[in-house]
């Protein structure tokens, strides 16, 4: 494919940047349905003209619906996107971060989506939807499925879709996440997954972090042991990567540990343990549900996490080589590449 693309290059290079920006209308429609043609020009800073013009065409090749709503995506226009994603991955030169990254990281897999979720708002759901297709790749009947909290992981909730391996899954909270925004919790995300595959859920209201005293009272409580057990036993883990510092004055961390965090370089966070850069965990918060070590055993463990601003945490999180699938965006990928010492 590529040699087809450098050919186009030379005999045709308007065409690949009307292809490039129809392929990015077609796929912001999609995210903002049903969408007006001023918020589509403004989110993708566009002249309000030219997306009169452009839209016009695709409505007449039947790839947009215009309603009083707002536009709309009909079913050929969905198919053009899905035949067209891998192509305009080739086209961007992403697949080539993928196998750059999927080498250095030494994983199973690596997704890269075009963008940078620090600038474009979208890129995260694109981002979400790839995971949801990863996961229903790798999914089978009645699989039991974890996942943390945070805003790329509501992201990834948001993309769920219907699948029919999916009906008889269970989804599970990797941890207790009370006391955050509620749409952010692992609870909240975990309900939201099984209902939209019609799939089961089991829930773990417990707070995080606790002080070592209520962790020991809380995990002897038999309903959070026997959730704790089904956790544990998970099949498939999807979590985020948070930025250190960020994810310490989100959880209101006490002003000494936030010092201590600081005085050991932290860059990066995940389940709780706290990274600097190069994988040694410098801090850890007491979490009921996932640790570590709950991660060296063979099954799909899924890192989701983007933006450019998150290159050095994801960097920190895979040196110990606890996950073994990335999907990110192009931002990332480009630091992490240029990142000489992975």
């Amino acid at each position: 494919m590529r040699e087809w693309i450098e050919l186009q290059k030379k005999l045709y290079p308007d065409v690949l940047d009307v292809i490039r920006l129809r392929y990015r209308l077609l796929h912001h429609i999609q995210l903002m349905e049903p969408v007006g043609r001023r918020t589509l020009a403004e989110n993708m800073k566009l002249a309000e003209r030219t997306i009169r013009s452009e839209v016009n065409f695709l409505q007449s090749q039947g790839m947009v619906h215009v309603t009083t709503k707002g536009l709309l995506l009909t079913i050929e226009g969905r198919h053009v996107l899905e035949d067209m994603a891998d192509y305009m991955k080739e086209l961007a030169g992403v697949q080539v971060l993928e196998n750059r990254l999927r080498e250095k990281l030494k994983l199973d897999s690596v997704i890269v989506v075009p963008g940078d979720s620090d600038q474009h708002g979208w890129v995260k759901q694109e981002m979400g939807k790839s995971c949801v297709s990863y996961m229903q790749s790798v999914s089978d009947p009645g699989q039991t499925i974890a996942v943390t909290g945070g805003t790329t992981m509501a992201a990834v909730a948001s993309q769920m879709t219907p699948y029919s391996g999916m009906e008889d899954s269970l989804f599970v909270p990797a941890r207790g996440g009370l006391g955050e925004r509620v749409e952010h919790q692992a609870n909240t995300i975990c309900v939201e997954m099984a209902r939209k595959v019609m799939g089961n859920y089991r829930l773990l209201y417990v707070p995080d972090p606790i002080s070592e005293e209520s962790y020991q009272t809380i995990i002897e409580e038999p309903s959070v042991k026997e959730v704790l057990g089904i956790i544990r036993s998970s099949d498939i883990i999807v979590h985020g990567i948070g930025d250190a510092i960020t994810m310490a004055e989100r959880r209101k961390t006490p002003d000494d540990q936030l010092e201590n965090i600081k005085h050991n370089h932290a860059v990066g966070e995940a389940f709780g343990y706290y990274f600097n850069q190069n994988g040694e965990v410098v801090h850890k918060v007491r979490t009921v549900g996932l640790q570590l070590e709950d991660l060296q055993t063979d099954r799909q463990v899924i890192a989701v996490a983007g933006g450019r601003s998150k290159a050095d945490a994801i960097a920190s999180y895979f040196r110990p080589g606890k996950s073994n699938v990335l999907i990110t965006d192009e931002g990332a990928a480009k630091e992490l590449i240029r990142d000489t010492s992975l």
